[in-house]
Order: structure tokens, then C-alpha cells, then sequence
């Protein structure tokens, strides 16, 4: 295994990411490195220094690269690698805001909606990072996030996805919340309005005292209680809502069990730096297996590594 590997590994314990600042970083010395590698399609070298930098490393060499060649790097890389390495490695160039943004466009584009991707995103990131993304969607796209979304979705699980975009913290007492949401379920069809206003608009300290209260209040877990009083899309959204509110990594650990590539990669490139770690952790406890091992039975050669590299370890 390279010593890199080593170095940066090393500095992931105390953390929740697998992907720390490297040590000793030197961006001219990577630039060089990756021109060179990139003349000779030299996809381990590649692999090897753009999983072992953060983010914003990776933006410094880039950055460099380009003052160095007077080319851009991500157009390098489409030149010299292909399939699903090239893919992965064009998505690690991405600022952080800028993928999310990329994620949410290619969840509508084409035919058909990919709604769980669209959850995913909107349920896992706060109110503040979405604004951020909701901004970049309309530099890079041209086009309003909301309305995209407004135009992709109908009925309660569009409200439930606008309210997701927008969502935000307001002060309110737990047991008053419980008592909206019991009071809700008594008729044969719930409030799905109610629903999804309380859980879009409090912190998820809050929202994991309301939703403990409601299933000692009600005798049964959330999820059996949405299964009960809610149909269709905006009972599958308020169900990963919930799971996301009282576990991100374990939703995104289930996501990953039968995941095609383009949600595994979406996942572990948007989450190296953040809670990779945690969804490891979930994903082991969840299949019995490490998600180190589980890659390596479902891909290989030089994408394979690379996806290693971000998942750094056996657990």
C-alpha cells in the first residue's frame, strides 16, 4: 500500500470522515505528477493523490494544474480515462455545492424522476446548504431549483419537497409538537400538511424528543404509523425524512446495500469528508459485512481502488 495512503489514513481517527487534509500537501508537486500522469493514461498515479486530498485540496491542484498547462484538469482527465473511473474522478474534481447541485439535476433530467436521490439530498442537508446549492443549481443550470422540483413532483410529496428546500428552525415546545402529530393520526387519513411542516421546520434535537414521544404516546414506531395513515410518494418521503432525523447514517447505509453506481459514488463522494465513518459502521451492522469488503466483490481494477481509497479501511 503507498505511504500516502498511510499518512492520510492516520489523520482520519477522532473524525467521522475517511478523507482528511493531507500532510506536507504541495500542489505543485501533485500537478506535475498528474500532468505526467494523465500523458501516459496513468490511472493509479491519478487515483492515488486525488483520493488521498480533500475537496479543497483538490481545488488548489486544479487550480495549479491550470496556471501550470493552461488546460483544464477536468478536461484532462476525460481525455486520458473512461467508464466509470473517469466518472468517479470528474465528480472528486467537483466543489462540494457544485455536486450536490450536479446530483439534483441528474435525478430530473431525462425520463422519469429519480425521487429517492432527490430525498436523499434534501433530507440530509440542512436548510443553510441547500440555499447554497439551490444558488449554484441556478449558475450552473440556468434554471430556478424550486420551480425544477415543483415541475418534477405533485400532490402532498411536492409540498413535502419544497418544504425540504426551504426548510428551516423555529422554536416551539416538544410536547406540543407530539400532541399535533397524535392528534392528527385519529381520523382514517392523516394531516400529511401538519406532517410535513413539523418535521421541515425544527431542529433534529427536537424532532428525535417528538417523534420518541409520539411512539411511546402511540404504542408503534413512526415508520409503522406512516405505513398506517399515509400512501403513495409522501409516505415514502416522510418515511426517509424520519429515518434521516433519527439516523442519517443508517439510512444512507441501507441506500448503499443494493445501490447501482451512479447512488454508491453519489454517497461516498458527497459524505468522504463528513460521515463516511458512521455509514461504514451502519452499512457493517446492517449486512454483516464491511463496506470495504462489499466493493471489492461488486467492482475492480483502477476504479476499484479508487473507491477503496475513500472508504479507506476494513472494518
Amino acid at each position: 500500500m503507498d505511504p500516502e495512503y498511510f499518512q492520510s489514513h492516520n489523520m482520519s481517527w477522532g473524525t467521522l470522515g475517511t478523507v482528511r487534509p493531507f500532510p506536507n500537501f504541495h500542489p505543485e508537486q501533485d500537478a506535475r505528477e498528474i500532468r505526467t500522469a494523465l500523458q501516459n493514461k496513468d490511472a493509479v498515479t491519478v487515483v492515488r493523490i486525488l483520493t488521498n486530498r480533500t475537496n479543497a485540496q483538490r481545488q488548489v491542484i486544479a487550480q495549479t494544474f491550470e496556471e501550470m498547462t493552461q488546460k483544464d484538469l477536468a478536461v484532462g482527465v476525460k481525455k486520458a480515462m473512461s467508464g466509470e473511473l473517469e466518472i468517479l474522478l470528474l465528480e472528486l474534481l467537483m466543489p462540494p455545492v457544485q455536486y450536490e447541485a450536479f446530483r439534483l439535476q441528474q435525478a430530473m433530467v431525462g425520463l422519469g424522476t429519480d425521487e429517492e436521490t432527490l430525498l436523499e439530498i434534501l433530507c440530509t442537508r440542512s436548510g443553510e446548504k441547500l440555499r447554497e446549492i439551490s444558488a449554484m443549481y441556478k449558475l450552473l443550470f440556468k434554471k430556478d431549483l424550486e420551480k425544477e422540483l415543483r415541475g418534477e413532483t405533485s400532490g402532498d410529496f411536492s409540498n413535502l419537497v419544497l418544504a425540504l428546500l426551504n426548510k428551516d428552525n423555529f422554536a416551539v415546545g416538544v410536547q406540543k409538537d407530539i400532541e399535533s402529530l397524535s392528534a392528527s393520526l385519529n381520523g382514517k387519513k392523516a394531516d400529511a400538511a401538519l406532517w410535513i411542516n413539523i418535521l421541515t421546520s425544527r431542529d433534529s434535537d427536537h424532532l428525535n424528543k417528538v417523534l420518541d414521544g409520539l411512539e411511546l404516546q402511540r404504542g408503534q414506531t413512526v415508520d409503522q404509523t406512516l405505513d398506517k395513515k399515509f400512501t403513495g410518494d409522501v409516505r415514502q418521503g416522510l418515511k426517509v425524512l424520519v429515518q434521516c432525523i433519527q439516523n442519517p447514517g443508517v439510512y444512507l447505509a441501507k441506500r448503499l446495500v443494493k445501490a447501482k453506481t451512479p447512488i454508491l459514488q453519489g454517497i461516498t463522494v458527497s459524505h468522504a469528508e463528513e460521515d463516511l465513518l458512521c455509514i461504514r459502521a451502519a452499512f457493517l451492522k446492517l449486512t454483516g459485512t464491511s463496506l470495504y469488503t462489499a466493493l471489492q466483490k461488486q467492482y475492480k481494477g483502477d476504479h476499484l481502488q479508487a473507491l477503496l481509497a475513500l472508504c479507506r479501511s476494513e472494518d
